[in-house]
């Protein structure tokens, strides 16, 4: 740790002590760019300042070091830090993540790239997206190509260092800006950043060391997953060239309509219909869910709208599973025959309800001969 106990972090970086993490990381962006050895001022003491601007910075920047700060001075700081309590990383790592490798850092292989991500869908029903499913996806992808074993030289060779870099994978280069002098670095365009020529590439693979391939892979869907839900599967992605690793495989869920069940968040909605004298009269009832036939009691008087909760037969969670609700829709008769519709009149009579009365012309009478 640079000696840090006559300083102030807060005036190092030029802000006040009720600065927010935006402010920070703008004040520390200006100084670094200001005071980086790299910026050719050659001057030890900004050098030495740099230094002690970046270990402000890192320490503003964590909201526990920047407690500690606040509490026991740069003191405190150190004495978390013998007792392995706070962990200051690296400077380099820090101006690297602002302004990218290369910008003063050393040159560090790169060696082969990664290969990119690919993306597919999965069709479940609406049961396996509740319960879980393990379908078959095939991926069409960047296999390692097993004549030259990824390698990307025709067998009984093997790659050579590259001679435009000389195995480093990368292109170093110096050029002037307003900030002064910039050391900059890039992949090398000759063996792109992995370090090795081909000379003699493999005839399966015209030197790429893989080759596509449809694979047939065993997605594990967890239960309780919705439509347009996505999985991703570390490394199930295509290779890199030359033995760079896999990237990832993101599955996009895509989960049928139910006929019968409807799904709010964890629950299941599910239309209950019954008819007249089952809503006014009560009944047992067996009615389907995911889980096999239940049996529920509507009681008597149900109306249309009533909701019967099955608790946990909806769809599985982290704390359990929710529940089936079961909407009441009392269903009025539309093909009644005359006893029945004769039998309903006396009982709306009994009960004083006015009732439109039937009709007898001949219109009436052909209608009901016709139903």
């Amino acid at each position: 740790m640079p000696n840090s106990e006559m300083h102030d972090f807060y005036e190092l970086l030029g802000v006040g002590r009720s600065a927010t993490d935006a402010d920070i990381k703008a004040a520390y962006r200006r100084l670094a760019r200001e005071l980086h050895p790299d910026s050719g001022h050659g001057d030890p003491e900004a050098e030495e300042r740099f230094k002690l601007v970046t270990l402000a910075y890192e320490t503003l920047r964590d909201p526990e070091k920047r407690r500690v700060y606040d509490t026991y001075g740069a003191e405190g700081l150190r004495q978390g830090a013998r007792s392995g309590g706070v962990d200051f990383g690296d400077v380099g790592d820090i101006f690297e993540a602002f302004f990218g490798r290369g910008f003063g850092g050393g040159v560090t292989r790169r060696g082969p790239p990664q290969g990119p991500d690919v993306e597919v869908a999965a069709r479940l029903t609406f049961s396996e997206a509740v319960f879980g499913a393990e379908p078959e996806i095939t991926v069409g992808a960047a296999v390692p190509c097993e004549t030259c074993a990824g390698s990307g030289a025709r067998p009984g060779t093997t790659p050579v260092t590259c001679t435009g870099c000389s195995g480093s994978g990368e292109i170093r280069r110096v050029r002037q800006s307003i900030l002064g002098q910039m050391v900059t670095s890039a992949p090398c365009p000759t063996c792109g950043g992995i370090g090795e020529e081909v000379t003699s590439p493999c005839a399966d693979c015209a030197g790429e060391g893989r080759v596509v391939e449809e694979r047939v892979l065993t997605v594990k869907v967890p239960p309780g997953v919705d439509d347009g839900a996505v999985l991703r599967v570390p490394g199930g992605g295509a290779v890199g060239p030359r033995g760079g690793p896999p990237g990832d495989l993101y599955v996009h869920l895509r989960v049928a309509a139910d006929e019968r069940f409807r799904r709010e968040g964890v629950d299941l909605v599910h239309v209950l219909r019954v008819a007249v004298t089952q809503g006014a009269l009560g009944a047992l009832l067996s009615v389907e869910t995911l889980d096999g036939a239940q049996e529920v009691d509507l009681q008597a008087g149900s109306q249309t709208g009533k909701v019967i909760r099955l608790r946990g037969l909806g769809v599985p969670h982290r704390r359990g599973r929710g529940d089936l609700l079961l909407t009441v829709m009392v269903e009025t008769p539309t093909d009644l025959t005359p006893e029945q519709a004769e039998l309903l009149g006396q009982l709306a009579e009994s009960r004083g309800e006015s009732i439109k009365p039937p009709d007898t012309s001949m219109i009436g009478r052909i209608r009901s001969a016709f139903r």
